[in-house]
């Protein structure tokens, strides 16, 4: 990964800016998470966005002014990136990105968003079940370091475990996160509920898919983990076309409802140039089911 990464994702940032991104980027990013925290800071004058469950009725009645709390995390937060592991990150997404360098871009908008913020970043992997977990911190030349490892090893060994990963933040962090695993659908798919659900009871959690290709159908199609060209006579059998389209519709659903079950916003990203409106479609569903 080279050193300029940030630079490009700041260019992607505003070649596809609209006037969402700018009010994320401008602040409005600090509401989206805010008030779930314990740690209560002081009282500031009500916004619209802000949540109702957050107004101090007893303050706003006596200083005429409709007032809510303020918490320590709506100031700064601790932003954990979850990457999905394994030969499969090799494969292309349905608009022929390559997935690897999908979920680094996808990442590193996230991050430099929640750098503007002002937030510390961190993120957790893991190959052939070795765990990796670069510790929260500040600045830009953190998340060049994260994605330059990321970018090295993320297709790296035969397996991976994404559950695994979880299972360790679920075991060794207490203090609330946001946290976003960025994953394919078979990813979603092996992700065991009751991960899910302890995962819910404490932190922020959002799922990004990153979209994969189909197999049959296609002019070429290589098997990244077999590390083989898949034959003609395979990818063009219509028999097999239906049956690999009707199993990933299965999966979907499967996925779907599993995520709602759970109350996680996921979005799904195939194309780099979608990024940034999908981040910021996923993080505004995300507040707006918060404030129901």
């Amino acid at each position: 990964m080279s050193s300029d990464y940030i630079t490009k994702i700041k260019a992607n940032i505003s070649i596809f800016a609209t006037k969402k991104t700018g009010n994320i980027l401008d602040g409005t990013y600090t509401s989206i998470f805010m008030g779930r925290s314990l740690n209560f800071e002081d009282l500031r004058e009500y916004v619209p966005g802000d949540s109702i469950r957050d107004i101090d009725w007893k303050a706003s009645s006596r200083s005429r002014n409709l007032l809510v709390k303020r918490y320590v995390a709506e100031k700064k937060h601790n932003v954990l990136f979850v990457f999905d592991t394994g030969a499969k990150m090799n494969a292309d997404t349905t608009a022929g990105n390559n997935k690897k360098e999908t979920a680094l871009y996808t990442m590193g908008t996230a991050a430099y968003l929640a750098y503007k913020n002002g937030d510390t970043v961190g993120a957790i992997y893991n190959n052939d079940g070795m765990v990796k977990y670069y510790p929260f911190k500040t600045g830009l030349l953190n998340i060049e370091n994260i994605l330059a490892h990321a970018d090295k090893e993320l297709c790296e060994g035969k397996s991976n475990n994404l559950d695994k990963s979880l299972n360790y933040i679920v075991n060794n962090f207490r203090r609330k996160m946001i946290i976003f695993v960025i994953t394919d659908m078979r990813g979603i798919n092996s992700t065991s509920e009751a991960v899910l659900k302890r995962l819910m009871c404490r932190h922020d959690v959002l799922f990004i898919n990153i979209g994969d290709t189909q197999v049959t159908g296609k002019g070429s199609s290589f098997n990244v983990e077999g590390n083989n060209y898949i034959p003609s006579f395979i990818r063009n059998n219509k028999k097999l076309m239906r049956l690999e389209a009707d199993h990933m519709n299965e999966i979907k659903e499967s996925n779907t409802k599993k995520l709602i079950k759970h109350g996680i916003m996921d979005t799904e990203i195939n194309d780099k140039s979608e990024i940034v409106e999908k981040l910021i479609d996923l993080l505004e569903r995300h507040k707006n089911a918060n404030l129901r």
